[in-house]
């Protein structure tokens, strides 16, 4: 090397493949497509959601479930009022969550209750 080349210390290897270092190749360049976040969004709280949300499946069923649908619904009016919003899909999908665990919860609680109607019906035809 000589002392007008500046030393890149990752590249060492005189095998690279050129296109993949742009400092080896002054010609490459890298062009990223997609929508670009111009400007500020309002804050919402659908990560809060989605947690909550997700938490509902594994300890606290619909103790947790309904209020992640009700900061979901909220985080839904900021984001459908702002097109591009980041966080427009984690509130939907947090929505989605808690519904759905909220519909297992109520349907669970109408087979516990079918069930025992059941037994206490079996056991009621049993003694007479």
């Amino acid at each position: 090397m000589s002392n007008d080349e500046e030393e890149i210390p990752w590249s060492e290897s005189e095998n690279e493949i050129p296109w993949a270092n742009p400092t080896k190749n002054a010609v490459s360049s890298v062009q990223v497509q997609g929508n670009s976040m111009v400007g500020q969004y309002t804050e919402t709280n659908a990560v809060m959601a989605m947690i909550l949300a997700a938490v509902s499946y594994f300890m606290c069923g619909i103790c947790s479930a309904i209020p992640a649908v009700i900061i979901a619904n909220g985080a839904l009016q900021i984001t459908s009022n702002q097109p591009g919003h980041p966080d427009h899909g984690l509130a939907r999908a947090a929505q989605i969550m808690g519904w759905v665990m909220i519909a297992l919860t109520i349907i669970g609680i109408i087979a516990w209750v079918f069930f025992f109607v059941i037994i206490g019906g079996v056991g009621l035809l049993a003694g007479a």
